[in-house]
C-alpha cells in the first residue's frame, strides 16, 4: 500500500494505491485523520489506484464521512475503479458519498457556484 498526498488551491487530495483491507486501512486511516485533524476540510480521496477494499476499508469511508459532515467539510471519491464501485454498491455506500470519476471532475466540485 503506497499513500500519496497533494494538495491543490486548499483541497487535500489523498492518493492510496493497492489494496485497503484490514492489514491497510489503518495506514489510510492515519493519514486522512492527520489531514483533518491539521484543517483540512475539503478533501478529495482519489481511488483510481486502489483495486480492492473489504469492510475494514469501507469503515474507514463511513467514519470519514461522519467525521468530514460534523465538521462541515466536504469529502468527495473520485475514479473508483469497477471492483471498488461494485462493493460500495452492495454495501448501500453509493448514496452517502459525492462521487466523480476523475480528480479533476472531483476538484470541479469545490469550485462550482
Amino acid at each position: 500500500m503506497q499513500i500519496q498526498q497533494s494538495s491543490r488551491d486548499g483541497v487535500a487530495i489523498v492518493s492510496p494505491r493497492g489494496r485497503i483491507d484490514t492489514t491497510t486501512s489503518g495506514a489510510v486511516e492515519d493519514t486522512i485523520r492527520h489531514l483533518v485533524d491539521g484543517g483540512a476540510r475539503n478533501l478529495i480521496v482519489d481511488l483510481s489506484g486502489v483495486e480492492y477494499i473489504s469492510s475494514a476499508g469501507l469503515r474507514v469511508f463511513l467514519v470519514l464521512a461522519k467525521r468530514m459532515r460534523d465538521l462541515r467539510g466536504k469529502l468527495v471519491l473520485s475514479g473508483m475503479t469497477e471492483p471498488v464501485r461494485q462493493v460500495f454498491q452492495l454495501a448501500g455506500f453509493m448514496a452517502l458519498f459525492l462521487v466523480e470519476p476523475t480528480q479533476d471532475s472531483a476538484f470541479a466540485t469545490f469550485t462550482r457556484a
